[in-house]
């Protein structure tokens, strides 16, 4: 069963990273996988945010997003030295035929890609403040899968790679949006301590 996943785990990396290969593609995923180039989108949402939800709530919501991001990216990290799978451009087995699309492989193990535990556990987290507006909680996970693929497509991790850290992100922004949900924005707790 094992030895099925992996196969179809290569199967789906090599089709990933060679067979939709195009000049756009190669444009845009290194571009979309580094951390500097979402820095207008997360100033945007700050300033959106604080413009629903006053001064005080937004630096709470921005508390949680934090704690949101630091148990993804150390869950992330638990399981890469648990597992300690290599990075398909590290792997002997494929490295030849890997399309390196970024200067650096990578010195770190590939199961489960932080990229995708973040950016899933962020467009998680981010959900909650829209108010189930259905088109903006589809945008964040098209822009969070757009991320985690991009890590396929450069040659730095495996589909199942992002699924694991897709899955990790997603439970911990559950986590924090319930908690930021419950206590901050029906302000339950503001309540309860004004009785």
């Amino acid at each position: 069963m094992i030895e099925t996943l992996r196969h179809i785990d290569r199967l789906l990396f090599h089709f990933i990273n060679h067979d939709i290969t195009n000049p756009a593609f190669d444009t845009l995923c290194p571009w979309f996988r580094e951390k500097l180039t979402w820095v207008p989108f997360y100033v945007a949402a700050a300033y959106l945010i604080f413009r629903k939800y006053g001064m005080q709530k937004t630096l709470l919501l921005m508390v949680l997003c934090a704690a949101t991001i630091l148990i993804s990216d150390q869950t992330s990290n638990v399981f890469k030295h648990l597992v300690h799978r290599l990075r398909p451009c590290n792997n002997p087995e494929l490295q030849a035929g890997v399309r390196l699309l970024i200067e650096s492989c990578g010195v770190g193990y590939s199961f489960v890609s932080a990229h995708a535990a973040n950016h899933f556990a962020i467009a998680t987290f981010l959900s909650f403040l829209v108010n189930g507006n259905k088109k903006l909680m589809a945008l964040l996970y098209i822009w969070a899968a757009s991320v985690a693929l991009s890590q396929v497509y450069v040659g730095v991790h495996y589909p199942a790679d992002i699924f694991g850290g897709a899955l990790i992100g997603i439970t911990a922004g559950l986590i924090t949006g319930n908690i930021a949900r419950r206590f901050v924005i029906t302000n339950t707790f503001y309540r309860k301590e004004a009785k």
